[in-house]
Formats: C-alpha cells, sequence, structure tokens
C-alpha cells in the first residue's frame, strides 16, 4: 500500500489561479491534496498524466438539478466533462420549501422538464423542512460531484403567500410575510447558501392544472421586495442571480442600481445576471450589455457579472417544443395548449396561421430568436425526404411560406418532427472577446434542464478546447475563469490546486479535442425519459471528486451515484 490514495503523475499542472503551468505529480490522500512534486511513489491508485493536463475540477455555475439530484446524485453528465462542482437553485427556482405539486408546476414548463418527474422525486424524496435540513439531506446522498445551491425567490414567495397568490399581479405580500421570506433568506444564508435567485423574464411560465400560463411567481414581485431581500444578501456579502426581462431597458438599469455599492456609501450586491451572448437577431445588444456593466462597475462601484455560455448557443425542437416560442404571442398561445390534438387544431386554422406568420415577420423588436427558418435545419421526421433541409427549402419546393411549412410538418408529425438552429454565440471573434472580458463570468449551460432542447453539460470542457485551437488567452487564464476565478466570486472551497485543497481535479487529454462533440441520448435517472447529450469522452481522462476516481475515459467508477459518496454540498 503506497503513501497516498491516488497519485496522478507527470501531468502538466495548472493551479486555477492563473499561476504558471508547472509538470509534477499530485499525491492525494483523504480526499486532500498533500503533495505536488516530481517522483511520488506509487499511489494505491496512480494515472498516468503524461501529456496531459491536470486542472482543479471545473465548476458549473448555473444549472437546475435541483430535482434530478433526488433520484439520479452521481449527476454524471457533468462528472463525464471534468466538473466536479454545481451549484443549483437558479432563476427562482429551488424545491426548500415548496411542497412538490408547487415545485412541479413551476419547473415543468420554464425548464422544459417533466412535470411527474419532478413532482415525484420531491413528494417521494423530501424530508427536510428547511435550509439547513435541506443540506443535510442532500448531502447524505451518494453525490457524484460536489453541489452548492441558491434559495429561489418563488419557493419562498409561494411557501409564504400560496401559489395562487404568488402569482396574482393584484397581490402584495402583507409586511409579515415580506418578514418572512426575509427570515427565510436569512436561514438559508445561515446554511451556507450562496445567495437568492430571482426572476424576471416573460418566458417563465408555470405549467400544470391550477394556474397554467401564468408566469413564476417571482415576476410579480414588486422592486421594493427584491430590495428587502437584496438588504439580506448585501449584508452577507451573497450572490444575487436574475434573468432579466430583456425586453425592458429600464428593468435591466434597475438592477445595475441594486448592485452598485460605494458611490452609495454601502456595499456592492454581487449580482450575477443572464446573459451575455452575441444574439443573432440583434448584435448590438451584447455591446450594450457589457458597456451597462463597465460603467455600473468602474463608476458605480457596482459588483455586477454577466453569464456567458462560452459555445455557439445551438437549440433544438420538437415541433413547436421550444421555450423560444414564449417570445411572441402565437408562439406561446400554442404552448399554452398541452393536449396533442388540441394544438393540432389550432396550428391548421388560417385566423392562427396568419398571427404565426405575422409574428415570424416582424423585422423589429426584442427578442432572442432571429426567427429565421431558413437557419433552421430538419434533424429527423417521418418524412426523410425533408430530413437534413431548411423550413425554408421546403417551403421553396411546396409553393408555400416557410411558417407553413413549419406549421404543417409540426401538425402532420408532431414531436417526431425535430430540427435545430443557432441563436446565438456563431462569431468567434465575439466569443473570444467576451471569454477574456472581466465583466463576464463563465457560466449558463443551464445542466439538468431543456432536456429535449439543449445540452451544455460539456460547455466549459468546449471552452478550453476554444483556446487550445484559436489561442485567443492562456491556458493559464482559462483554467483560472472556469475554476477559481468562480469559486472566489461565490465563496466557495473549490476551484484551486494546491497543497491542502479538495481534490477536485480533472484530468485533460488535449488530444480529444478534435472540434466535434458526440450527439447522444441517455435516459433520465430512471425516468424512462430520454434526454439529448453532447459528449467529449475522449478529452477527458479522468475526473476525482473528495479523492476519488469517478470517471476515466467513459466509465464511471463503480457505485457511482448509487452508493459511492465523492461529492459533499459546498457551504458558502
Amino acid at each position: 500500500m503506497g503513501d497516498y490514495d491516488v497519485v496522478i503523475r507527470g501531468g502538466t499542472i495548472f493551479d486555477g489561479g492563473g499561476g504558471q503551468r508547472i509538470v509534477a505529480d499530485v499525491g492525494v490522500r483523504d480526499g486532500r491534496v498533500v503533495a505536488i512534486e516530481s517522483g511520488l511513489p506509487e499511489g494505491n491508485r496512480t494515472i498516468d498524466a503524461t501529456g496531459k493536463w491536470v486542472i482543479p475540477g471545473m465548476i458549473d455555475v448555473h444549472t437546475h438539478y435541483d430535482a434530478e439530484v433526488l433520484t439520479g446524485p452521481g449527476l454524471g453528465e457533468s462528472a463525464r466533462h471534468g466538473v466536479t462542482s454545481v451549484i443549483f437553485g437558479n432563476c427562482s427556482l429551488s424545491t426548500v420549501y415548496a411542497d412538490a405539486q408547487d415545485c412541479a408546476d413551476m419547473f415543468a414548463r420554464v425548464e422544459a422538464l417533466p412535470w411527474d418527474v419532478v413532482n415525484d422525486a420531491v413528494k417521494e424524496h423530501k424530508t427536510w423542512t428547511g435550509p439547513k435540513s435541506y443540506v443535510q439531506a442532500i448531502g447524505a446522498q451518494p453525490l457524484g460531484v460536489n453541489v452548492a445551491a441558491f434559495l429561489g425567490h418563488s419557493d419562498i414567495r409561494v411557501a409564504v403567500m400560496g401559489l395562487g397568490r404568488a402569482v396574482d399581479a393584484n397581490e402584495r405580500p402583507t409586511a409579515a410575510e415580506l418578514d418572512r421570506m426575509a427570515e427565510m433568506l436569512g436561514e438559508a444564508l445561515d446554511a451556507g447558501f450562496v445567495g437568492l435567485s430571482t426572476i424576471r423574464s416573460s418566458f417563465s411560465k408555470l405549467e400544470g392544472t391550477r394556474f397554467p400560463a401564468r408566469q413564476l411567481p417571482s415576476t410579480y414581485a414588486t422592486w421594493a421586495e427584491y430590495a428587502r431581500l437584496n438588504s439580506v444578501l448585501r449584508q452577507r456579502g451573497r450572490v444575487h442571480q436574475s434573468t432579466p426581462n430583456l425586453t425592458s431597458r429600464l428593468e435591466i438599469g434597475r438592477y445595475f442600481a441594486q448592485s452598485v455599492g460605494r458611490l452609495f456609501g454601502r456595499r456592492p450586491l454581487k449580482t450575477s445576471l443572464l446573459s451575455a451572448a452575441d444574439i443573432k437577431a440583434d448584435r448590438t445588444v451584447v455591446n450594450a450589455a457589457l458597456g451597462a456593466a463597465w460603467v455600473a462597475n468602474r463608476l458605480g462601484r457596482a459588483d455586477l457579472r454577466w453569464q456567458h455560455l462560452p459555445v455557439p448557443f445551438e437549440v433544438y425542437a420538437d415541433g413547436i417544443d421550444l421555450v423560444i416560442f414564449e417570445e411572441f404571442g402565437s408562439g406561446a398561445a400554442a404552448l399554452n395548449i398541452r393536449q396533442v390534438l388540441e394544438r393540432g387544431e389550432l396550428l391548421k386554422d388560417e385566423g392562427y396561421r396568419r398571427r404565426f406568420r405575422k409574428d415570424l415577420a416582424k423585422k423589429f423588436g426584442p427578442r432572442v430568436w432571429h426567427r429565421d427558418l431558413g437557419d433552421a435545419e430538419i434533424m429527423a421526421c417521418p418524412d426523410a425526404t425533408v430530413v437534413g433541409r431548411s423550413f425554408a427549402a421546403v417551403a421553396a419546393d411546396r409553393g408555400i411560406t416557410a411558417a407553413d411549412a413549419l406549421l404543417d410538418l409540426t401538425v402532420e408529425h408532431g414531436a417526431a418532427l425535430r430540427w435545430r438552429t443557432t441563436i446565438a454565440n456563431d462569431r468567434d471573434a465575439v466569443l473570444d472577446r467576451l471569454q477574456t472580458s472581466p465583466l463576464v463570468q463563465i457560466g449558463f449551460a443551464d445542466s439538468g434542464a431543456h432536456l429535449r432542447n439543449m445540452a451544455f453539460y460539456n460547455a466549459s470542457l468546449r471552452m478550453l478546447e476554444r483556446v487550445h485551437r484559436r489561442g485567443f488567452m492562456p491556458l493559464e487564464q482559462a483554467v483560472h475563469r472556469l475554476t477559481g476565478e468562480l469559486a472566489e466570486w461565490y465563496g466557495l472551497d473549490a476551484g484551486r490546486l494546491a497543497v491542502g485543497a479538495r481534490a477536485d481535479i480533472a484530468v485533460i487529454d488535449p488530444t480529444g479535442f478534435d472540434g466535434t462533440a458526440d450527439y447522444a441520448e441517455a435516459e433520465l435517472s430512471g425516468s424512462g425519459v430520454s434526454r439529448m447529450v453532447n459528449r467529449n469522452d475522449r478529452a477527458v481522462a479522468a475526473t476525482v471528486v473528495g479523492g476519488h476516481v469517478v470517471y476515466e475515459y467513459g466509465t464511471f467508477a463503480p457505485g457511482f451515484g448509487t452508493t459511492l459518496h465523492a461529492g459533499t454540498f459546498l457551504t458558502a
């Protein structure tokens, strides 16, 4: 038996703090790094890292694993891509206080998760009564990676006001109810939550039978309500994460004002917003976002970051089941109908089609989707003649509009029609600039959500590949951006590779960077639900969590996610 549980031998080591890379061995004992030097003896387990990069495990700050961590606590799609720590509870959604039905109503539509999966997971596994027991319950799971959490504003608003009042625009919390929400937030921060998440996006709709198509509870709050909760965050130096309503520049300005610090003689409020994206529909948005953040941070002494997805923002749709249809009236109207036959009747109606064509043809106004059906490739369809073609090309053959081609194929084939488009981040030069900007934080993978629409579990790994291939920043800086920088900002014991640090490590094989990611389908935690994933199994030689080798080149360790307790709940 060696002196070390694990030895990672001969790799190129990046410390996560931006320091110069070195070639050495890493020795791990009892879940901690205990040696970084050359010539270490064999460990009980030795990994040959010759020619590979040994980096701190990467951190995914924007996930929606809140339900999945209960049924599949390994969170394997993250572990297999070198991610060793994740943060969930984003976008006002968490499962700390609300009951199972309320959680399902809130998560299902906006995050494109099956209602039954969320409801059953929370109903079966919820043993906690508040943040402290939640941390204990999640930490007792056989976690495959480390987890941290935001407290969701919609979660506490529903628990205090009830779902009906919480989504009624004419209702406001009483002074006692607002005090209780502030108290709940304080309890969560005491338990180690990283902060509070809110949402203002008009995309955020409820599922279920009680209040379908109403927006998430957080969107109905006043700015005075946010200010009350922000005061708790500001006192504690914790984070406010939010998704603004990007159609309202005035509202975005409010976020900047709430983050401003010393200009008003107060502590800055750490604020993380979605998102810095080079949107095809409006190329001016990203420059405006960065410019406003620069003014707020430099002149207003704010502490604000835009989250950024570091890869092309490619989305898939089955028929019209895709969140971007929420941004215009006729699209939302179709999504409001959950019954297949009833929705089909709507899509065939000529009056509806006129509205749909008009919405797609609009050239001006705030939008996320470019609505160009010539820039939308059909990936699968029972009618093989349309596969590989755009809706515009199909429409030209049939002598109809592209909008009618999409609707005709959806009516005929439903969810069997699968297509994709890229809505943002398609220009390499702009991506290079965003990924080096101090105003930007690498995040927004949305891991664990939108199971049929997007798969960015490998986003951080793909950023490393971009840096390796394009050389637009030093690798040391890229590793820092994906690890130590995030850990420091969120206040987590993660993101560094040094003697005494947690042994959360990714061994990256750069020979596996070939410019591709393999599309795959994987079952979600025994639910029978298939989700799309993109995998780079040739690029991750090993993932180590808490000193345990949990993954190597496409293979998970025995007991991963069932009996192996590798990860822990990271408290801020």
